[in-house]
């Protein structure tokens, strides 16, 4: 199973560590985040406020073209409609109407006639600048007309223009351009330079045509309603009749033709169309009264000013946040970083043992904070690396010491076994007890060495104490040891009773008047040992009391300084604290003129219990 899970994990070469963001320089990271919080925001802005800019300019500029090219379409159709005022005039004229009454059998126009009704025609191109020639032909195909005249004997009747008007049934319609018709013109105007419009004059009884009047309108006027209306550099306006012809478009194009098709879906509008390999843009407005559209054509790519002003107002300013939003964030990640290179830097150094750098700087934020507080740091080991000096210093001083002292109890054991034997060899049973108990005190106290005993040795130990202060003291001192079979066997530190007694038959016991008795009781409580050494003597002042309480927690050298008290029982608190921890200790109680209660707490460690196999 085990193989198989291995076989599905993903082989990765071991030559390619994974790309992690974490791994990068803070400078880097900083760089990039200034970057990404002032660039990108300005650079989408922009193109943003350019879009929609560009848009809504695109959409003014197709507005105005259509207003544009609806002021053109209006112009066109006021000379339209000046051209269909001319005709109905003249079809109203009585001279012109007898005129198309006449009939090849009824032929009632006279020369007095003829000229009045020429007159009245130049009265009107008078009137109409715009018009370039007006002919009014009735149904026998004679016509009269000042500007235009016929350069064949076909009848009239016969050409398309006259058919179209028939057709037309008396409304007024436009032509366009002429083309291959019968009609000249005095000024020698082309056909593409006038605009042919008809209309029928009807018989309102019969509706019958009794004649058509043909107007010629000057081009030039069109090509001055739209030359004028530039679109951009290089757009114009052109202007389509209803078949898609040309009515007008400027020399220069940019389509030749232009399909009617393009613009059969409304009445205007705006598109676009790839032309000659560009794109342009068409903007159209049809004429509902000339049936005319007129179209705008410019390049689509070709922007106008204002679109190019604002992108150079844009493009500067991004160049602008682009140019400070480097020089910020170059600034700020090496003003951020330069420090932070220091202290690694310092960090460096003191992982190299020398704890003598320091960070200089008069930094007020979290960087000038980190820096003192690497100063605080290296001062801070600087005293314990002294501290602990010292301590080794003193530890071998008091090893040497030790080592000294054990010489003289070695000899002094050998010694009060001399005794001892002596004194028993004499009679002297007295002195040889006393001699017994001093020899187990310092036995004990050797200990091979050790600094841990069973409780039963600490407690043989107090005894033989005990027996020799009674041997000074006589009645004046009573002592019962109480201890438990269950508990002799726990481990403890030696020689930490003897210090507590002392100071009880010495403080207590010995200055009280009449004799005295100690009281040493050693049980199990929640795990703990505790042992009791009470006596009931002169007791503690409570003054006294309470400042030997605040000394037994403060370091052992202060309180020796500060009020001379017993080496021994500050030395067992910090025998015991060092070993087993502050939770642990001494702790007295006392009440003058009663007695005085030292408390020891020491712990059971589990499998803890020394037997005589481990001694």
């Amino acid at each position: 199973m085990a193989s198989k899970r291995l076989t599905n994990l993903p082989f990765i070469p071991s030559g390619i560590e994974k790309w992690r963001i974490n791994d990068f320089p803070i400078r880097y990271k900083l760089i990039v985040l200034l970057l990404l919080i002032s660039i990108v925001p300005s650079i989408g802005l922009s193109i943003l406020t350019g879009m929609t800019v560009e848009r809504i300019i695109e959409k003014q500029v197709t507005e105005n073209t259509l207003q544009l090219i609806g002021q053109v379409n209006k112009t066109l159709e006021s000379y339209a409609n000046n051209m269909q005022n001319i005709s109905y005039l003249i079809s109203f004229n009585p001279d012109i109407k007898r005129f198309i009454d006449e009939t090849e059998d009824n032929q009632s126009t006279g020369e007095m006639d003829t000229y009045e009704m020429r007159e009245f025609l130049r009265s009107l191109s008078t009137l109409y600048p715009e018009v370039a020639g007006i002919l009014v032909a009735n149904s026998s195909g004679k016509y009269i007309s000042n500007e235009l005249y016929s350069d064949s004997n076909k009848n009239l009747t016969e050409e398309k223009w006259y058919k179209q008007a028939e057709e037309n049934k008396g409304i007024f319609k436009i032509l366009g351009h002429p083309s291959n018709r019968k009609v000249k013109s005095y000024l020698q105007y082309k056909d593409d330079e006038v605009i042919s419009v008809v209309r029928a004059i009807i018989d309102p009884d019969t509706q019958k045509v009794k004649g058509v009047v043909l107007i010629d309108l000057k081009l030039r006027v069109i090509a001055e309603a739209t030359k004028d209306a530039r679109l951009g550099k290089t757009g114009y306006l052109m202007v389509l009749d209803e078949k898609g012809e040309n009515i007008y478009s400027p020399a220069k194009q940019l389509i030749n033709r232009f399909p009617l098709k393009w613009v059969a879906d409304g009445e205007a509008g705006t598109f676009f169309r790839k032309v000659n390999g560009s794109k342009s843009q068409f903007i159209y407005q049809k004429s509902s009264f000339t049936n005319w559209t007129t179209v705008g054509v410019f390049p689509s790519n070709e922007a106008v000013s204002e679109i190019k002003e604002i992108n150079f107002y844009m493009i500067s300013f991004v160049f602008i946040v682009c140019l400070f939003g480097l020089t910020a964030s170059y600034y700020l990640s090496t003003s951020m970083s330069r420090p932070i290179g220091q202290l690694m830097s310092f960090m460096h150094k003191a992982e190299t043992g020398d704890l003598t750098v320091r960070y200089r700087g008069d930094r007020k934020d979290e960087l000038g904070m980190l820096g003192r507080s690497f100063n605080t740091m290296l001062v801070q080991i600087n005293k314990l690396i002294s501290l602990t000096e010292k301590q080794e210093r003193q530890k071998r001083e008091a090893e040497l010491r030790s080592l000294q002292e054990h010489i003289k109890p070695h000899f002094l054991y050998n010694t009060l076994d001399t005794i001892n034997w002596m004194a028993r060899k004499h009679g002297a049973e007295d002195v040889a007890n006393l001699v017994g108990s001093l020899s187990r005190l310092f036995r004990i106290g050797l200990s091979k060495g050790q600094d841990i005993i069973p409780l039963s040795e600490e407690i043989e130990h107090i005894h033989s104490y005990l027996q020799i202060q009674k041997a000074r003291y006589k009645d004046k001192l009573n002592y019962t040891l109480e201890v438990n079979e269950s508990i002799k066997k726990v481990p403890i530190p030696k020689l930490i009773l003897q210090p507590i007694v002392e100071n009880a038959i010495y403080h207590g016991i010995k200055e009280r008047r009449g004799p005295g008795q100690i009281l040493i009781k050693a049980e199990e409580y929640m795990g703990d040992l505790i042992i009791r050494i009470k006596d009931d003597g002169k007791g503690i002042p409570k003054e006294k009391l309470t400042a030997l309480q605040e000394n037994l927690e403060v370091c052992f050298s202060e309180a020796e300084e500060r009020m001379g008290l017993g080496y021994g029982m500050r030395n067992t608190q910090a025998r015991i604290r060092f070993t087993y921890g502050d939770q642990y200790g001494l702790s007295i109680d006392s009440e003058e003129g009663k007695g005085t209660t030292v408390t020891i707490l020491l712990p059971i460690e589990s499998g803890g219990q020394i037997g005589e196999k481990d001694r």
